[in-house]
């Protein structure tokens, strides 16, 4: 097992497409520090992890949902002395379901896991990382941020913050060397959905549905190659392109006929 003290550090790493960069970073030689709230999943991929690729795997059960949460982790890793040089903010919930109908608890959880917390991890970790003249940063955006429609309303705008705030830090970061890449995926096959099996099956089939793996796969590929943005997929483009047609007007009316 490797001693060194450098890390990759994985939001969301206890299952699904957190786990998937948790293990494809380990299978390039890095320790990892694996974050998230669920407890038993967390030290369930911990062993598994150490097991398969003899790295350093330390699992930190946290709520990412809050505003010091950011601070508390960064802290912690100081009094660790884990330097991290990958920083992958994963972690976060879909949901579809109208604004008003969320609790207020629900919609400021929302906007810390999507938005304060990875913009202030990376305001901590990427001062350390441009000292050192090295690292890498991936924040999980998708094409809902391209696509303001009803019952999206918290996630996709937190999404398209991560998207442009990625774009922004990609180009102020990128000659400290520093590089920063936004993931923006469609549909994920992660059971998130609700989506039945045949649609699953025949969403797979055309590529229109990915696998947890081959997305963080391409993501990875696209942050070791220093790119600013990815988005997995030729029906992705696609389907952005269609949804920017729609006039305001024709959405009311879906929403007013029950439609969608």
């Amino acid at each position: 097992m490797t001693t060194s003290k450098t890390y990759a550090l994985v939001t969301g790493a206890s299952s699904g497409i957190g786990y998937q960069y948790a293990r494809i970073l380990a299978e390039k030689g890095y320790n990892l520090l694996i974050v998230s709230n669920e407890t038993e999943a967390l030290e369930e991929k911990k062993q598994e992890l150490e097991q398969d690729y003899k790295v350093d795997v330390k699992a930190l059960v946290q709520n990412l949902g809050t505003p010091e949460a950011a601070k508390e982790l960064y802290d912690w890793c100081k009094t660790q002395e884990i330097e991290v040089e990958v920083l992958i903010n994963n972690a976060g919930v879909y949901h579809d379901r109208d604004f008003l109908a969320d609790t207020a608890a629900f919609n400021e959880m929302i906007l810390n896991l999507h938005v304060t917390t990875p913009s202030m991890l990376i305001y901590y970790f990427a001062q350390d990382m441009v000292e050192r003249h090295k690292g890498y940063i991936l924040n999980m955006s998708s094409i809902t941020s391209e696509i303001a429609v009803q019952r999206l309303a918290t996630y996709s705008a937190t999404k398209a913050y991560l998207k442009n705030f990625s774009r922004c830090v990609h180009i102020e970061l990128y000659h400290k060397g520093v590089y920063l890449t936004a993931v923006r995926p469609g549909a994920v096959n992660t059971g998130l959905y609700n989506i039945r099996d045949g649609a699953t099956k025949a969403g797979m089939i055309i590529g229109y549905i990915t696998t947890p793996e081959k997305l963080a796969r391409r993501g990875i590929r696209a942050l070791f190659n220093k790119r600013a943005q990815v988005t997995p997929g030729f029906w992705n483009h696609v389907l952005i392109f269609l949804v920017s047609l729609l006039p305001t007007c024709l959405l009311r009316l879906i929403r007013r006929w029950n439609i969608f």
